[in-house]
């Protein structure tokens, strides 16, 4: 068994993960960490102050005892906003207090997409604008180019964390985009892991959403990523492309 340490800010979507570990049934453990928070607003400074090193150090002590193979900061835009080289120093900083690798869900979206080979995608973002064009410009910058961008303007994590299913769904159809070759959903906030299947279904294509990224990134830092039931392209050996 592997153990995949979450460092997740506040409460909204945490559940997402013990619900999947059950799921898995022994295969993969996922002890999560809730770290704080002071302001629960999707809003540049608010962001920049909920993944500030502090906090981040103050999670990973909390987490040691649970003697993680691999760590992620399962925050998106907490981790974004700091931009690449500041989403670096995050995972760096978790890495050196646990002495096992770090990354977090940021990284994972550009690591993943470049796994299957996508160089084009729709974004579906629960965020305000201002907000969403910041992880537009992540990913540009790793090398993923974004040809469609839904807001949805949504201030707070514990609202994104109320979404039902067929709100997500309907939230992924509409950022779909003819040239789009798979969704990109940028919210630990969001419930997603139970419904990935779903999602990629809705639209035909692959969808990552933020928790699924970080389990695949984190299980990646550990050197095996088993192929995983009902967690869509990215847990599947024949989505990837050589």
């Amino acid at each position: 068994m592997v153990t995949v340490g979450l460092l997740y800010p506040g409460h909204s979507a945490e559940d997402d993960y013990p619900t999947l570990e059950a799921r898995l049934d022994g295969t993969v453990k996922l002890p999560v960490v809730i770290t704080s928070v002071g302001e629960d607003a999707h809003r540049v400074d608010a962001l920049l102050d909920l993944g500030r090193a502090e906090r981040l150090a103050e999670g990973a002590a909390e987490l040691a005892p649970s003697r993680p193979d691999a760590v992620m900061w399962a925050c998106t835009s907490g981790s974004f906003v700091f931009g690449r080289e500041g989403a670096n120093i995050q995972a760096a900083g978790v890495a050196q207090a646990l002495g096992v690798p770090a990354s977090s869900t940021s990284i994972a979206f550009v690591d993943a997409c470049r796994e299957l080979g996508l160089r084009r995608v729709a974004v579906a973002a629960s965020y305000p604008e201002e907000v969403a064009q910041h992880f537009v410009r992540f990913l540009t910058g790793g090398g993923v180019e974004v040809v469609s961008m839904g807001s949805n303007g949504i201030i707070t994590a514990a609202e994104v964390g109320t979404l039902a299913p067929e709100q997500v769904v309907a939230m992924v159809k509409a950022a779909d985009h003819p040239d789009a070759e798979a969704i990109l959903v940028p919210d630990t906030a969001m419930h997603t892991l139970s419904i990935v299947d779903e999602l990629e279904t809705a639209v035909g294509k692959p969808v990552l959403t933020a928790n699924q990224v970080t389990v695949w990134k984190g299980l990646q830092l550990t050197g095996d990523v088993p192929s995983l039931p009902h967690l869509g392209t990215l847990f599947t050996t024949r989505g990837k492309r050589e």
